[in-house]
């Protein structure tokens, strides 16, 4: 085949998992470019009876897209729309193409595609097919398995056909006919009873009543009989005019009890969604993250369902909504028309996957029995029965997913960190349950491991057997997805997470003199993962799998994952760089957290912490690759870079006794490329220039008095506070004090920065303090996992800055990424610390600062409408901090600006470093670089970042502006 094969062990580590409970390593993973590369692999790995498992994207919660023997990669090349045919409303795609690429072509002709899971910007079309995916408006549009109309597959025994509907002889499956034929009365009655019957095979689709279709009873197989090649799909008419009906309820199973008489009004969409995954929302994204609910806050208000409705026109929508409201048995109703609200309540729908995955008390929650169906009208009593039965357990979790259909998500909080038994006998029961109330232990996700053993408790030993004959007519060796639906391995067989111990921050503390560190008073050296009881393995085992940072996010303000925007390898995107962390901590495939395989993955991770919030599952893989290269390198010779990049503040702050000489040395071009490449950095880059006059210096000179020297510093208080002309201490008393704290970067080598600063706190009425000594935060022994030394510098820190903040005076920071790290890092570094908290509290950025209570009344933004600029958002801003009151500043102010969402590329040290080039370049691709060139003569650049700003003059000759130098000119 032309496409790669690859059995590196990394490579068999990233796709050893799914979003699953469940690890199952493959020997191996093939990319196939063209189908027949596909065809040519089937035929090979056949021939030698390795099992193929075919996957997409892979998030699949039932772990039905891993397997022991080769994983089939179908989503990294064939990814294309091959056709859309408007005029018959269908359209033709592999594989491997992702459902919202198909929505937007789909669109230009006012189409869809039905079935919308709340993954779509990364689910496959053969993923959504193998699994019979549904989403929210499945409701409206059926499943996957109602909206395709023929298939191109290849099966078990190397017959290729097309399967499509209306063939009663099946001639291209020998036996077929036979089997329907003589099993009419049993699947009559087992199969088919409700709409959300995954489970199993749903042979109903080869009745001869239902059209003889074999290309629906081909999807939900989990690709046990077949791979698909190519898929011919139904499209639908975009509907018009969709409103949201938000309706609450004291609790979901009262909300479950309306949904019967709701259905009535034939609505898009019915989905349930718990008050305590909302309060999980707004903790993790902010309170700006959820609109206004109705009912909420108030007693009795503990659930929603979220109701959306369309119609030729919005007045016709609105009035079906008002009906549904009338109909309902809600405390409280809301209606939203398309727009910010709405989208808004969506997106927390979209994000339940990934937030569900943590219990309203923190804790690691689990799939295997989150996707649960039964028929609408049994929903609530189901609920009820569902939440005695975790009552009795004394488990939890957070119930939504798509009532309207009878479809339950819920991750529950199992021990599966200690055992698997508890999992074990909690899924028989529940699906005792559910068979009681005639459901489906799956409504849209498949069996797979988590659930296939358990099907003899919702069909008979008759229908059991004739599910393992129909598997036997399309895969008589038993190689495609082996241990799925039929002959199934067991509920608590092959699971990842008991294998992996706890792998502790308490490590053991250096001997005398080692110059280690300083012991704090939890004992712990590195990070503290508090926020995962202290433990590496639960930290990194956050990454459930939902592969959102493989979706391309930037188009609703998304920064995660850059480097796998850039490359596309499953390497270089966080979820694969956790499976390799993951099994780096296990120890039985990669040999620790020093293995060359963990150098490999975390190599392009840009330590942007992007993932840090865009990841539902909370990540932080710039916190892990720190503690990785911490525990690495800990008390060893590290390699030249952590000293030349990691240590930059100390050779900034030697530069600065020198800056003329130092600059004219690096200026000659081969001393530069010399010092580049002894420093272990790509000589394509240029070396940074120091300020001649840091603003350090330039502070005690006076320069803070606009170029005045020698005006005395006076304040009864002490606090250094430097006069200006014409003004008394006393009056400079009254002022409401801030404290300007001037990080490495800008005081070395953006000094005009930090001036801007103080020009623009003293118009806003604030009487600026500068430290007498200087606090440096260890950024860069942060990012090179140089942590003893960063706990040293901020320590310092602590002393300097901790007695403002305690005292309730602000702190603003003017680099994002060193601010960041006081608002983050400083609280996971020194976590027992209460200077720490009170500095993280009282620590904002120049927008948040200008534009909160503390500003005086009479501060008024000069006019920033002949403003027009590209602002590059930092990433550690966007992750930590947040971007909205820089971008509400800049609306009040009334300037003109495209806000770009991603990396900038350079991210600190990253694009600094031998062998990053390539990639730093790709990522600044993804938006500066174009932005830039299709920028107006004009603009400006504005970023607050000193690596975004250097980036742009390397690759682009172009000069950025902070935010308070843009302002500051205009005073």
């Amino acid at each position: 085949m032309d496409g790669a094969v690859d059995t590196s062990t990394r490579r068999r580590a990233e796709y050893s998992t799914d979003a699953s409970n469940y690890r199952v390593v493959p020997q191996g993973v093939l990319f196939p470019t063209s189908t027949d590369d596909v065809v040519a692999a089937l035929e090979v790995l056949r021939e030698l009876k390795v099992p193929i498992t075919a996957r997409g994207a892979g998030t699949s919660v039932a772990g039905n897209s891993v397997g022991p023997g080769v994983v089939l990669d179908l989503g990294r090349n064939l990814d294309r729309v091959l056709s859309i045919d408007p005029e018959h409303r269908t359209a033709r795609v592999q594989p491997g193409t992702i459902m919202s690429t198909l929505q937007t072509e789909a669109k230009v002709h006012g189409l869809r595609f039905g079935p919308d899971p709340s993954t779509q910007n990364r689910a496959t079309l053969g993923g959504m097919i193998g699994n019979n995916a549904c989403g929210p408006h499945a409701v409206a549009y059926g499943r996957t398995a109602d909206n395709v109309v023929s298939l191109d597959v290849v099966d078990g025994a190397g017959r290729r056909f097309t399967a499509g509907s209306g063939d009663p002889e099946f001639a291209d499956v020998p036996g077929l006919k036979e089997l329907v034929r003589d099993s009419l009365a049993l699947i009559r009655t087992e199969f088919g009873r409700f709409g959300r019957q995954v489970s199993g095979y749903s042979l109903e689709h080869l009745l001869p009543e239902n059209g003889s279709n074999l290309a629906r009873a081909l999807v939900g197989t989990e690709g046990t009989l077949v791979t698909v090649l190519e898929a011919e799909l139904k499209l639908v008419e975009t509907p018009g005019a969709p409103t949201l009906v938000v309706l609450a309820y004291p609790d979901m199973a009262t909300a479950a009890d309306d949904v019967p008489r709701l259905l009535d009004h034939k609505p898009l969409a019915i989905e349930g969604m718990d008050a305590r995954l909302v309060d999980v929302v707004r903790r993790a994204k902010g309170d700006g993250s959820v609109p206004p609910l109705p009912g909420a806050g108030a007693r009795g208000v503990s659930g929603w369902l979220m109701i959306e409705v369309g119609g030729s026109s919005q007045a016709e929508a609105l009035g079906r909504a008002d009906a549904i409201v009338a109909s309902s048995t809600a405390l409280d109703s809301l209606v939203l028309p398309a727009g910010p609200d709405a989208t808004k309540m969506w997106q927390i729908r979209a994000d339940g996957a990934g937030l569900a995955g943590r219990t309203p008390a923190g804790e690691q929650a689990w799939p295997g029995w989150e996707d649960s169906a039964v028929p609408p009208e049994k929903l609530g009593p189901y609920l009820r029965d569902l939440q005695a039965l975790m009552d009795r357990y004394g488990v939890d979790g957070l119930p939504y997913g798509h009532f309207g259909d009878g479809c339950v998500h819920l991750r529950i909080d199992i021990p599966l960190e200690t055992s698997g038994s508890v999992l074990r006998t909690f899924m028989i029961e529940a699906a005792q349950l559910v068979a009681s109330y005639g459901g489906s232990l799956s409504g849209e996700h498949g069996d797979g491991r988590a659930r296939s053993e358990l099907l003899p408790l919702i069909y008979s030993p008759d229908a059991i057997a004739l599910m393992e004959r129909f598997k036997a007519l399309f895969d008589p060796e038993d190689l495609l997805n082996p241990g799925v639906v039929v002959r199934p391995r067991a509920v608590d067989a092959d699971l990842r997470r008991p294998q992996a111990a706890p792998v502790r921050t308490m490590l053991p503390l250096a001997g005398k003199g080692s110059g280690h560190g300083v012991r704090r008073k939890s004992g712990y050296e590195g990070f503290s993962f508090a926020h995962d009881h202290n433990d590496l393995s639960t930290a990194v085992h956050r990454c459930v799998g939902v592969g959102k940072c493989r979706a391309d996010t930037s188009a609703s303000g998304g920064f995660m994952c850059p480097s796998y925007q850039a490359t596309k390898d499953e390497k270089d995107v966080t979820r694969g760089r956790a499976r390799v962390l993951q099994e780096a901590v296990n120890g039985t495939l990669v040999g620790g957290l020093a293995a060359p395989e963990v150098r490999e993955s975390l190599d392009l991770c840009l330590s942007c912490k992007a993932c840090s919030s865009d990841c539902p599952a909370g990540v932080d893989m710039a916190q892990y690759k720190s503690e990785v290269l911490y525990r690495t390198y800990r008390g060893k010779l590290r390699p030249v870079d952590h000293y030349a990049l990691g240590w930059l503040p100390r050779w900034a702050r030697l530069a600065g006794a020198v800056p003329e000489l130092v600059n004219g040395l690096l200026g000659v071009r081969w001393i530069g490329k010399a010092v580049l490449r002894a420093g272990g950095m790509d000589t394509r880059r240029s070396m940074p220039k120091f300020a001649e006059v840091p603003f350090r210096q330039w502070w005690a000179r006076g320069g803070a008095t606009h170029g005045v020297p020698g005006l005395p510093v006076t304040d009864e208080e002490g606090l250094g506070v430097p006069g200006r002309e014409g003004e008394t201490a006393a009056r400079l008393a009254t002022k409401p004090k801030v404290v300007l704290w001037t990080d490495s970067f800008s005081d070395a080598l953006s000094p005009t920065v930090p001036q801007a600063a103080v020009k623009v706190l003293t118009a806003a009425g604030f009487s600026v303090i500068v430290p007498d000594e200087q606090a440096c935060c260890g950024l860069t022994w942060i990012s090179t996992g140089q942590l003893d030394g960063a706990r040293r510098r901020l320590l310092k820190l602590l002393e300097v800055l901790g007695p403002y903040a305690v005292n309730g005076i602000p702190i603003m920071g003017l680099e994002p990424s060193c601010t960041a790290v006081l608002r983050s890092d400083l609280l996971d570094l020194f976590p027992d610390d209460p200077r720490a908290q009170a500095v993280a509290r009282m620590t904002r950025t120049p927008a948040e600062l200008l534009t909160s209570a503390d500003t005086p009344d009479e501060w008024e933004l000069p006019s920033l409408a002949d403003v027009s600029a590209v602002v590059q958002p930092h990433c550690h801003q966007h992750s930590v901090m947040g971007f909205e009151a820089d971008q509400n500043l800049l609306e009040k102010g009334g300037a003109k600006v495209e806000v770009l969402a991603g990396c900038c590329g350079l991210a600190g040290n990253f694009g600094m470093q031998k062998g990053h080039y390539e990639t730093s370049v790709a990522v600044a691709e993804n938006a500066l670089l174009p932005a830039l060139r299709e920028a107006a003569p004009g603009t400006t650049y504005l970023a607050d970042g000193f690596s975004c700003r250097t980036q742009a003059l390397d690759l682009a000759g172009v000069e950025g502006k902070s935010l308070l130098e843009v302002i500051a000119d205009r005073l």
